[in-house]
């Protein structure tokens, strides 16, 4: 039931509040780092924001994870960033433009205690989602 509500529910919720608070409340926050991104649809063209999990490394990079919950299908904003991987990201308030790029499997093992730190139950995730993909893993680089 969780992952059938979670994936329409929570990012609405995040939203509306960080809306309705002027930005200075994300209530994904409040129990893991999370971070606004703002993709570029592929076919419309239009800006999307979605409320994602986020790891925030020493560079000023971020990884997020398109685990979408472990649903069998890609999130949209993943697709968005293979299309455009140019976005921007927001945390505390702070908006900067980011890069994406898409890990590969072997970029994966290497970075697999960041992707832990992001979502701790990725391997329940993967394992869910697996029989119809292979989970997406982006590294997100501060735009020059």
């Amino acid at each position: 039931m969780f992952t059938a509500l979670a994936p329409r529910l929570l990012p609405a919720y995040d939203l509306a509040v960080h809306r309705l608070t002027g930005g200075r409340l994300l209530p994904s926050s409040l129990l893991i780092d999370t971070v606004i991104l703002i993709t570029t649809g592929h076919r419309t063209g239009q800006q999307r924001a979605t409320p994602l999990c986020a790891h925030h490394g020493g560079d000023g990079s971020w990884l997020v994870v398109a685990s979408n919950f472990g649903q069998p299908h890609h999130p949209a904003w993943s697709t968005n960033l293979l299309h455009t991987p140019t976005a921007r990201l927001t945390h505390q308030n702070r908006t900067i433009t980011v890069t994406a790029r898409q890990l590969t499997e072997e970029d994966k093992t290497l970075l697999r205690n960041r992707i832990l730190t992001t979502v701790p139950i990725y391997d329940t995730y993967a394992a869910r989602a697996r029989p119809h993909r292979d989970i997406r893993v982006f590294h997100l680089a501060p735009h020059p």
